[in-house]
């Protein structure tokens, strides 16, 4: 009986012998705000992703802002997901996904979208902002302002992207 137990012993240690552990640290939630200018068409499906480098933090979250105007000089951004509303009962959607990899902006309607003005498709501006997670709960996230200021980022500080 010894000797069986001992054998199972053996064989079980060379079981775990041959298995490896790889060790995945996250480095913890990160502040980080990007500006990215981009266009939208029937080319890339009305969607364009953004990648993170390095990946995002599994206790990050992500807010995304849509650069709707500017009134005598000033920024006017609105936190998406975004609905705007049309002529005709037309809707349009700003919206996006995220994974710890990239944040995927795109445009949705009730309408086909190739009928849509390029004013609402090319060189449309976002700020990405990564939070750390239970952040977004403490700040007011419709005023792009307070969410800076509250995470201390200056806009100089703001990494600009072209797509």
């Amino acid at each position: 009986m010894k000797n069986i137990t001992l054998f199972l012993a053996f064989i079980g240690m060379m079981t775990l012998q041959s298995c490896e552990v790889t060790e995945v640290y996250d480095e913890g939630p990160r502040t980080e705000v990007f500006e990215v200018t981009t266009s939208f068409g029937p080319g890339n499906g009305y969607s364009k992703i953004v990648d993170f480098d390095p990946p995002i933090g599994s206790f990050d979250s992500v807010l995304v802002y849509h650069l709707f105007d500017v009134v005598n000089g000033q920024d006017i951004w609105r936190l998406m997901p975004q609905t705007y509303y049309l002529d005709n009962g037309r809707e349009l959607d700003y919206n996006f996904d995220y994974t710890r990899f990239n944040v995927d902006l795109f445009l949705t309607a009730n309408f086909s979208l190739n009928t849509l003005s390029s004013d609402w498709t090319q060189n449309q501006t976002f700020k990405i902002v990564i939070v750390p997670d239970g952040f977004a709960k403490t700040v007011n996230k419709n005023d792009i302002n307070a969410v800076m200021s509250a995470l201390k980022v200056q806009q100089s500080d703001v990494k600009k992207i072209t797509l």
